[in-house]
């Protein structure tokens, strides 16, 4: 389990991590202003990320300080495709006006002809996008709304070997339920809560210039009941807290390590597995698409792989209850930067 956090500031009079560790609720508080570091090395994001059994849809708003990023990605499972475009932003250096919270505060951000919104709701939250040159002109616009029931979250506050002014702060609110409509070259695509869900990424921090993480996500039903997960590592320093957590209607169970094992060559040939140093948290991954991403600018590098895919196998609740998982449908990444 290793340390449960504490209510507080985030970050220390130094603008140092008060506190590493995991919670499971925002019981830290992130102040922009706190932070030690260069305002260039400052990065804060949000990134949404909605599946149905057919097609997905991923906003991301990021502000890392010498670079900004607006990002859409458009996925269909039946033709193994995808369409991402991103348009960057220089040196945003925090005017992009990321929320201190990820329970509180609206950003709307527009540039280059795409225009992306997330605002919160009564009982959920919006996201709008709008971007007539997608895809060569073909257009991609619309909104959904993710419902939010009080659940549990994964929190996550872990320092950087070596780097005192370095830190990652970050949650994960997985199972939200996904309403309406994203209209793709005139053709309207449902998105219907029984069967669309959502995960919510965000993030806050300072991070070291070159690094790779590995990231796991998936969110559905199972026996009826909301069922998710979040799985990952590479992210500072993990001895006081893993971001590692299943979610069983709305309550989670926390886990230890959770190890990726990818296959050699493609990201999405051969299944990927998972393991975990106490037998909680075992999986197979079948891939379908790889939306592989790759951005170099000398000093600014980015190589992405996010695999999207089914997962299958088991997990143990905190009780010891068993689950079994068949084909739940999500995503697992491994990305490398330098930035």
């Amino acid at each position: 389990m290793r340390h449960a956090l504490t209510a507080g500031p985030l970050l220390d009079e130094r603008g140092r991590l008060a506190e590493a560790g995991w919670a499971t609720s925002e019981v830290r508080g992130y102040d922009r202003h706190a932070v030690a570091a260069s305002r260039f090395r400052i990065k804060e994001w949000d990134y949404y990320c909605v599946l149905t059994q057919d097609v997905g849809l991923a906003l991301t708003i990021a502000d890392n300080g010498y670079l900004g990023l607006l990002g859409v990605s458009w996925l269909d499972f039946g033709a193994r495709a995808e369409v991402t475009e991103n348009v960057m932003l220089p040196f945003p250096m925090g005017s992009m006006g990321l929320p201190a919270s990820a329970d509180s505060g609206d950003v709307t951000a527009a540039h280059k002809g795409m225009r992306i919104s997330f605002r919160h709701t009564d009982g959920g939250r919006s996201l709008r996008i709008d971007h007539p040159g997608f895809d060569g002109g073909r257009g991609l616009s619309g909104e959904l709304v993710l419902a939010q029931p009080a659940r549990d979250r994964m929190v996550v506050a872990t320092p950087f070997p070596k780097a005192p002014k370095a830190f990652y702060y970050n949650q994960k609110i997985n199972c939200l339920p996904a309403s309406g409509e994203i209209v793709v070259g005139g053709r309207p695509f449902a998105f219907d809560p029984t069967s669309a869900f959502g995960v919510f990424d965000w993030g806050r921090g300072v991070w070291t210039y070159d690094n790779t993480w590995y990231w796991g996500s998936a969110s559905g039903l199972v026996n009826g009941k909301p069922f998710g997960f979040n799985i990952g590592h590479g992210f500072g320093d993990t001895s006081a807290a893993t971001e590692n957590m299943v979610f069983v209607d709305g309550r989670a169970h926390k886990l230890d390590e959770v190890t990726f094992h990818l296959p050699d060559g493609t990201f999405d040939g051969a299944p990927w597995s998972f393991t975990s140093n106490d037998g909680r948290f075992e999986m197979t991954f079948e891939p379908i698409l790889d939306r592989a991403a790759s951005i170099d600018l000398v000093v600014l590098r980015s190589i992405q792989h996010q695999v999207f895919g089914r997962f299958s196998g088991h997990v143990i609740l905190d009780d010891g209850g068993r689950i079994e998982v068949v084909d739940l449908l999500g995503f697992a990444e491994e990305v490398r930067n330098r930035w």
